[in-house]
């Protein structure tokens, strides 16, 4: 995906690096050049990727940041700390997530898929928008999953308030947010050189399925290889959001469903590919509102014009 690529003078972002698709979407970028802040909420394992990342890439520049996406004031602290380090932004990938998890909820009282897979990120990505729009063209890569087709955004009862609870629903709701956040984020502005993308990286055995038992592993894998969907190694799982961060060919488009590094179809001409449900306009801007009032108030300059309709 980065054969022929320079990155050299560009800046990353990527959540979720201190292993698995995370970590090598950031050792990927590294390579070719690109300035790569490893976010994660365990810094020590973020800081043994870094120093893998050096030793494997002598010229490269790693840094590692806390970044825990559930708590508002972490995510604040880590764009205040990015923001007074960096002038710029080319490739914001929110990549970090949990799957099938119990029920647990935030401090604030929020069902902890959407907290982390989505709101966490669109707080990151609000407080980034000064960078980006520094850094144009740039892209911000939304790491969704096929898993968007068990349930869209409930907006009736997002955090499970009322209705049953069920950890699959619960992160097919997360992975359809993901999906129309970047529906919504590209329109917003595209204008200002700044364009989204939601990706599926495919069946990857990665943390992400440390809440899974094993048979339902065996299930899962069962299903996707039924659909026509092999297990990928974590490189390969890796390729489509490097591809999404950084192909030339993507130069001009945004808002799309990224799959095997392509552009997927509507999940009804093939597999993988999208709902219907995840790319419906009003529902993406119906999203943006709800993430608005959900995400805390602070000094940021770009969250206080979203929530006053200025943007």
């Amino acid at each position: 995906m980065l054969a022929g690529i320079d990155l050299t003078g560009t800046t990353a972002v990527v959540t979720g690096a201190s292993g698995g698709l995370g970590a090598e979407t950031a050792r990927a970028l590294a390579s070719k050049g690109c300035a790569v802040t490893l976010a994660a909420r365990d810094v020590a394992k973020a800081a043994t990727v870094a120093g893998s990342i050096r030793d494997a890439h002598p010229d490269a520049t790693v840094d590692v940041g806390a970044l825990e996406l559930t708590e508002p004031a972490s995510v604040h602290a880590f764009v205040r700390q990015w923001r007074a380090n960096h002038d710029a932004l080319q490739m914001l990938v929110l990549n970090a997530g949990v799957m099938a998890s119990p029920l647990t909820r935030t401090a604030e009282g929020f069902e902890l898929h959407f907290a982390a897979n989505h709101l966490g990120h669109f707080q990151l990505t609000m407080g980034s928008l000064d960078q980006l729009r520094a850094g144009a063209p740039a892209r911000v890569v939304s790491v969704s999953s096929g898993g968007h087709v068990l349930s869209p955004v409930v907006f009736d009862d997002i955090h499970y308030v009322t209705r049953e609870y069920d950890p699959w629903s619960a992160y097919g709701q997360s992975k359809t947010a993901n999906v129309l956040f970047a529906v919504e984020l590209d329109s917003r502005h595209k204008d200002e050189g700044i364009r989204a993308f939601a990706v599926h990286p495919g069946m990857i055995a990665t943390d992400l399925s440390r809440h899974l038992t094993r048979e339902s592993i065996e299930q899962i894998v069962a299903r996707a290889e039924g659909n026509g969907e092999p297990y990928k190694a974590v490189d390969a799982g890796a390729a489509t959001t490097v591809w999404a961060a950084t192909a030339p060919e993507l130069d001009g488009s945004g808002g799309v469903y990224l799959a095997d590094c392509g552009i997927a179809p509507p999940i009804e001409e093939g597999s993988p590919g999208y709902a219907a449900h995840a790319v419906d306009p009003v529902a993406a801007r119906q999203l943006w509102d709800v993430s608005i009032n959900s995400v805390s108030e602070d000094d940021d300059e770009e969250h206080n014009k979203a929530h006053a309709g200025e943007q």
